[in-house]
């Protein structure tokens, strides 16, 4: 009877622990609402939302219904591991949450009848955001369900970061990987370093890839260094594919016909596997996205909803794997709406999926059946391809209460070496 007894306990105390440190994963939005995006003055559309403290940002995104929606809005503090911190609300943030979304507009002269919504910050109830860290936005309705959550982070420049993209340093990966070199100093005194600081490297702005928890790899001086073989090496990947909407009666880039029915239609031209040709350069956003419409004065609530066809011929793959198209424009998710199936007609894997005009970067990966996802199988791994790397430096000082963000920096590895 003891036995069991502890064997009881240890398992409760397992499964509280698990829960109060497992790591928080965003909650995807359901099919109608569109077009979450993030932005500060110094941000691009589609850019994953990394902003300076104390510069003002606003989120945005559509309801695609005919009535207006109420949406509410709370935000929480995270650790650099996406566990929750141990801080109060008034100690991060200055003002209420909690309330409702007040800006809103409907459509104007689209077939598509939506709402956009505008949550801007800071505002009059959430005054101030006070300190640095990961943060999580959860916008519920009115009966209070989540109807999307989304991870931001709010950085001080208090370090200085150098950033290097090279080859693989490991010579049976040279032709297909990127490594990321980082040094980081500053006025920032570091009190054992290896232990109080975290470093993230994020590839494209997809969190889903990203390198965590990194750690200095040498102390020198007051310069932290990381120079790995494999910690910090990303597979290259391709040039992303793209296609553009603005005018939704015209085959501009990547589109190959047009049709109005009920909405206007793009089928885009047929996709198909680049992994076993040679890399070949072309312009790319990096997986972002850019709303955009001709004859509209305002894009926000004038740009229509287009009913976009994806079609990809490759062989079949195996019954128990399954293909998607993504990007930043859904937050990099695999999920049922953007899952591609085949056509036996056509003999293509086929989707279609409404989205706002504008330019769209997208690619293609295959989900195993172990639950990894394969991005280089369709799309092929490059060490030439152009990849944008973002990185975020994290400091715990010894007895402090959260986790700091005293650095970002990005680069490109346009310029990369050996």
């Amino acid at each position: 009877m003891r036995t069991y007894v502890k064997h009881f306990l240890f398992c409760l105390i397992i499964s509280f622990s698990f829960f109060l440190y497992s790591q928080i994963e965003e909650v995807n939005p359901p099919d109608y609402i569109k077009t979450i995006t993030f932005k500060s003055n110094n941000s691009e559309q589609g850019e994953i939302p990394i902003i300076k403290l104390n510069d003002p940002f606003y989120l945005e995104f559509d309801a695609l219904v005919e009535d207006e929606p109420d949406f509410y809005y709370t935000l929480e503090h995270y650790n650099y591991n996406w566990t929750e911190s141990d801080l109060a609300k008034p100690e991060f943030l200055l003002g209420l949450d909690n309330l409702r979304i007040l800006n809103w507009r409907n459509s104007f002269n689209t077939f598509q009848l939506y709402s956009h919504y505008r949550l801007e910050f800071p505002n009059a109830q959430t005054r101030q955001i006070k300190l640095t860290g990961n943060y999580l936005i959860t916008i519920r309705d009115e009966e209070d369900n989540i109807v999307f959550t989304r991870k931001f982070i709010i950085y001080e420049d208090k370090v200085d970061i150098k950033l290097d993209v090279k080859r693989s340093r490991d010579v049976t990966k040279i032709d297909k990987m990127q490594t990321v070199d980082i040094e980081i100093s500053g006025a920032l005194k570091f009190n054992n370093p290896t232990q109080t600081i975290n470093t993230t490297i994020i590839q494209n702005r997809n969190y889903n890839t990203a390198i965590k928890n990194l750690k200095p790899q040498y102390v020198v001086g007051d310069k932290l260094i990381y120079r790995y073989t494999k910690e910090t090496a990303f597979k290259g990947g391709n040039e992303f594919l793209f296609f553009e909407t603005k005018n939704p009666r015209a085959a501009l880039n990547g589109v190959e016909t047009t049709e109005l029915k009920d909405l206007n239609n793009s089928y885009l031209r047929v996709d198909t596997s680049r992994a076993s040709l040679d890399y070949t350069w072309a312009p790319d956003i990096n997986g972002r996205f850019k709303i955009t419409a001709v004859d509209a004065d305002d894009i926000n609530v004038e740009a229509d909803y287009i009913n976009v066809h994806f079609a990809l011929n490759i062989p079949k793959i195996q019954p128990d794997e399954r293909i998607f198209v993504y990007g930043n424009y859904n937050n990099y998710a695999t999920e049922e709406e953007n899952e591609l199936f085949f056509d036996e007609e056509s003999k293509n894997y086929i989707t279609m999926l409404k989205l706002k005009q504008g330019f769209y970067n997208y690619q293609y990966v295959i989900l195993k059946k172990d639950g990894t996802l394969d991005h280089g199988s369709i799309s092929g791994d490059f060490w030439q391809t152009e990849n944008n790397y973002k990185v975020i430096v994290y400091y715990r000082d010894l007895g402090a209460r959260y986790d700091k963000v005293v650095g970002f920096s990005e680069v490109s590895s346009t310029n990369i070496t050996n």
